[in-house]
């Protein structure tokens, strides 16, 4: 099992610390280092910053939103950075929420998340695989474009730039059975939001047979301390937000996830919180072992032996989401 540090997306300004950070796991073997976007900063600008100030880590993108960019422009920023970088990038994809799709992209929410999803991805590999023009008789993604009010003027083009690697990983960040198993089909991996290694079976019956090379990275919230309940409470704030804001009451992917590794109860019990506006007691509605099933904290001995669960199963990369120097080293050790 390989290590990634999780960087992230940025709050209300870019970290000083990402670079270091960034250096830092390189200098202690990390494999790769990831970011994200939301509705502030993009995923892919910040790993240009980082590629130019490291030199062999990989760079992840955990995840980029589909809805926005059309996935020829997202063919073209991962073909620009995997050549300045010499060949690191991994290009990690999600689809998102209604909230967020149409709220910030200004975008339907597509009614067909699968077929989107899928189209989304063809268009992309015939992008980086440059062998013919681009067209796709899409429901979602047509190339050219043919809808009603298209000028008919449309022709089908193939990239200027010669893509430095045609097999450029995808991987699709995926929550429901359905969109996890067409994700072993069409990606080369895929990037679980909640990992249980006790709960494989939450994700469905996809996970039993990976295609061969078929990379499954989690990321998972880290931190060596005494105090276990104090270490999560950083795990839970964060559950809290993505449970009760990043969705609607009524449609919310993260809710839903949450429900089915049954806490379903609890899970109605922090949106309904959130949306009254009470978010300190949504995030502590978050049970403690519900945050520590997907987390890693607590003392160095404690750290290794829940490690070795994450290692028993399909995952083949941990991604860490901790700023902390002294958690990046100590499972850096226990990982080696």
């Amino acid at each position: 099992m390989r290590l990634g540090l999780a960087l992230g997306y940025w709050g209300r300004g870019p970290s000083p610390d990402h670079v270091p950070l960034a250096q830092e796991a390189e200098r202690l073997g990390y494999d790769s280092v990831w970011t994200a976007e939301s509705w502030g900063s993009d995923a892919f600008t910040p790993l240009a910053w980082i590629a130019a100030h490291t030199s062999r880590i990989r760079l992840g993108t955990a995840v980029a939103q589909m809805a926005a960019r059309p996935p020829t422009t997202t063919a073209m920023h991962a073909l620009t950075l995997d050549h300045l970088s010499g060949g690191r990038l991994l290009l990690g994809l999600g689809l998102s929420g209604p909230q967020v799709v149409e709220g910030w992209y200004g975008r339907p929410f597509p009614a067909s998340p699968l077929t989107a999803t899928r189209e989304y991805v063809a268009v992309l590999r015939q992008v980086l695989r440059r062998e013919a023009p681009v067209e796709l008789p899409g429901r979602f993604h047509a190339h050219p474009y043919r809808g009603p009010d298209a000028t008919g003027l449309g022709r089908p083009l193939k990239p200027i730039t010669h893509p430095l690697r045609a097999g450029l990983p995808i991987l699709l960040g995926a929550e429901g059975p359905k969109n996890v198993a067409q994700t072993t089909r069409i990606a080369d991996g895929w990037l679980p939001l909640y990992w249980a290694p006790t709960r494989p079976e939450v994700y469905g019956p996809a996970l039993a047979a990976l295609p061969e090379g078929f990379l499954v990275a989690p990321m998972a919230q880290a931190r060596v301390c005494a105090d276990v309940a104090e270490g999560l409470l950083p795990v839970k704030a964060m559950l809290g937000f993505y449970i009760g804001g990043m969705g609607h009451t009524s449609r919310n992917f993260h809710a839903d996830l949450m429900a089915r590794m049954g806490y379903e109860e609890e899970a109605r019990r922090i949106q309904r919180l959130f949306a009254e506006g009470r978010r300190e007691e949504a995030v502590r509605a978050v049970p403690d072992a519900f945050a520590d099933e997907i987390s890693l904290v607590g003392p160095r001995q404690r750290i290794a032996e829940r490690l070795e669960s994450w290692r028993a199963g399909p995952v083949t990369d941990l991604l860490v989401l901790s700023p902390d120097r002294e958690t990046l080293r100590v499972l850096a050790e226990l990982n080696s």
